[in-house]
């Protein structure tokens, strides 16, 4: 057992053009070993960003220091709230109408992970290297993917914006260089595909003949899982046995999405494979997020749940206005009260993949104690458009580095890119300086 060679980290199951990679098992650390103590798992972190600001008055609560009772907004969190920190008094100065720029919607959007407030131009667009490319250029030569970049609505499609750069700027939270957005996929199928599949991208007419005779990818890959089962001891056949099912799992919920929006509206123009109901497809898409993550595919991603500016109804939730027209409040009651129902919405579906991320054992934790998953907005108050004490906190402890369950209120207009810069030091880059950032925050160390 003491010489027994240790499973290679980045081992795929294969088969039929398919690749699934492995979670974290304990067969991948080398038995008695000075790399058993050195060997963790990896650090993930991910950018879940909701559109239009929040009514802070149900997200910030009235204390300092360790959490104890959330408030309104946060309440579906309140089981998981030892594995949070909240964060008070980040800005992002460059979400304002400093210069020429496009407007408040597009400027906190494509400032939230620049720190460069983006310009406004007819001939093209300009913003600048987000903070998660900088990670994913030197961490993501480990993965498979550098990056993912994942949504849930297409501005244009939804008539929600008027120009080729405010689309831009209200669509995209990652940014390779000043002039190239990288776009989120928006489908779950495209995204499974994408993860397991061999790269090759497939019209809805050709992925209807596909299904006629299309199998689970599980299937594709069962000689290599049994040949993996026969190494493995019984916790890893185990912690193996729930990866793959969730994997399964996954195709079901596609298939059924996929199967329920055929009955929606035939003559209705939808992206293929893209649910209707807003519940479902936040649930498909995080759980590719949790998978992407246990398997090590990568560990940089940005959710943009729903664009910036989105006038999407809720009407699940008995909301049928649209969301950006109802966040101009102008401090009416009843159309505060429909916001922040849809602020506790998102909230709620954000804390069914914390509580997944938090029920997968990894190492000596969890999946969650290994990542720093920020949920925030670019905006705090929607109504008036401000970009001070800006909504953020942050699930997990980004591998044990820092203490959750507290909130910490900094000076005011602190940078948001002084939590970037802590950030990207947990992930083991190291920069001087990003976008306008004044310093480091001390957050995220064990004090």
């Amino acid at each position: 057992m003491i010489t027994k060679k240790s499973l290679p980290r980045r081992t795929f199951l294969r088969g039929m053009g398919t690749a699934v990679a492995l979670p974290f098992l304990d067969a991948m650390v080398p038995a008695l070993s000075a790399a058993t103590r050195a060997s963790k798992p990896p650090v993930r972190m991910a950018f879940v960003y909701v559109p239009n600001g929040i009514i802070m008055d149900g997200w910030n609560p009235d204390y300092e220091g360790p959490l104890a009772e959330l408030p309104r907004i946060l309440k579906p969190l309140e089981p998981y709230r030892q594995d949070i920190t909240l964060f008070g008094n980040l800005t992002h100065n460059t979400g304002r109408a400093l210069l020429d720029g496009a407007g408040d919607h597009g400027r906190c959007c494509a400032s939230y992970l620049t720190g460069v407030q983006p310009r406004k131009t007819v001939i093209d667009i300009k913003a600048g290297v987000s903070f998660d490319q900088i990670v994913a250029n030197q961490v993501g030569k480990q993965t498979r993917f550098p990056s993912l970049e994942l949504g849930m609505e297409d501005a244009r499609q939804a008539g929600d914006c008027d120009s080729g750069y405010s689309c831009a700027y209200t669509n995209n939270l990652a940014w390779k260089s000043e002039t190239q957005p990288l776009p989120p996929v928006l489908d779950p199928r495209a995204l499974f595909e994408r993860l397991f599949g061999n790269g090759m991208a497939l019209t809805p007419a050709a992925r209807a003949r596909e299904n006629l005779y299309r199998r689970s990818i599980l299937d594709f890959v069962s000689d290599d899982t049994r040949k993996l089962e026969t190494d493995l001891g019984p916790t890893d056949r185990r912690k193996l046995d729930e990866y793959l099912s969730s994997i399964r799992e996954i195709e079901r919920q596609i298939e059924k999405a996929e199967k329920d929006n055929a009955q929606i509206d035939p003559h209705m123009e939808k992206p293929y494979g893209i649910p209707a109901d807003f519940a479902e497809h936040f649930k498909l898409m995080s759980d590719k997020m949790t998978v992407a993550f246990q398997s090590d595919l990568t560990r940089v991603i940005t959710f943009l749940v729903t664009h910036e500016g989105t006038s999407r109804p809720y009407r699940e939730i008995d909301i049928p206005d649209g969301h950006h027209p109802l966040t101009h409040h102008r401090n009416q009651p009843d159309l505060i009260e429909k916001v922040e129902k849809i602020n506790s919405y998102h909230v709620r579906q954000f804390a069914a993949w914390i509580r997944t991320l938090r029920s997968i054992r990894e190492g000596d934790g969890s999946l969650l104690d290994n990542c720093m998953i920020v949920y925030g907005a670019g905006l705090s108050d929607g109504n008036r458009h401000l970009h001070e004490d800006l909504p953020t906190l942050i699930a997990g402890r980004g591998g044990s580095h820092f203490k959750s369950g507290r909130r910490i209120v900094y000076r005011k207009e602190t940078p948001m890119c002084n939590l970037y810069l802590a950030m990207m030091d947990r992930m083991g880059v190291h920069v001087e300086h990003f976008g306008d950032s004044t310093g480091r925050l001390d957050a995220l160390d064990l004090t």
